[in-house]
């Protein structure tokens, strides 16, 4: 019979974000409104198409309509996940609401870097690239000052406790 030794686990990240917990909005309000704008341009688009009768059959839903209404409906879904788009960092990870809900315990993170595109914040919310023990990634976008603060402080952080 071998004798094996149980294989030692890394140490599990800790990360408290000042004040205990900071949530905003993951993407600005110039990005919502151009977002509010697109999807309501093409939802006029549709209403043109519609009323000339260019879109097939006078009498019911054509196949072209429908696939223009299946369109519309994911593109309403997105602009609504946007609009009430949250992050939230709290002493037990990262949480985002969005198109469905993402979380990530602290304990289970091995990289982060925060990603973005300077002078454009106003427009392309920054985010936190993440990666956990398992190798999965997960994206985490946020759009207030408190957020990337804490996303910066995240990625100084695991960095430094990773790199043991």
């Amino acid at each position: 019979m071998l004798n094996q030794t149980p294989m030692s686990m890394p140490e599990p990240f800790r990360f408290t974000p000042e004040g205990g917990e900071v949530a905003g909005s993951a993407f600005s309000p110039t990005f919502r409104a151009l977002a509010t704008v697109i999807v309501g341009g093409c939802a006029l688009w549709f209403a043109q198409l519609w009323s000339r009768g260019a879109l097939g059959s006078s009498t019911g839903v054509s196949n072209g309509a429908g696939w223009f209404i299946a369109g519309l409906v994911l593109m309403a879904w997105t602009w609504w996940s946007i609009m009430v788009s949250r992050t939230r960092i709290s002493k037990d990870g990262l949480h985002q609401r969005w198109v469905w809900d993402k979380a990530l315990p602290f304990d289970d993170l091995a990289y982060a870097k925060l990603i973005r595109v300077r002078g454009l914040g106003w427009l392309i919310a920054p985010r936190l690239y993440v990666r956990t023990l398992a190798g999965k990634f997960t994206v985490f976008y946020g759009a207030t000052p408190a957020l990337i603060q804490e996303f910066e402080r995240v990625s100084a952080e695991l960095k430094a406790f990773r790199s043991f």
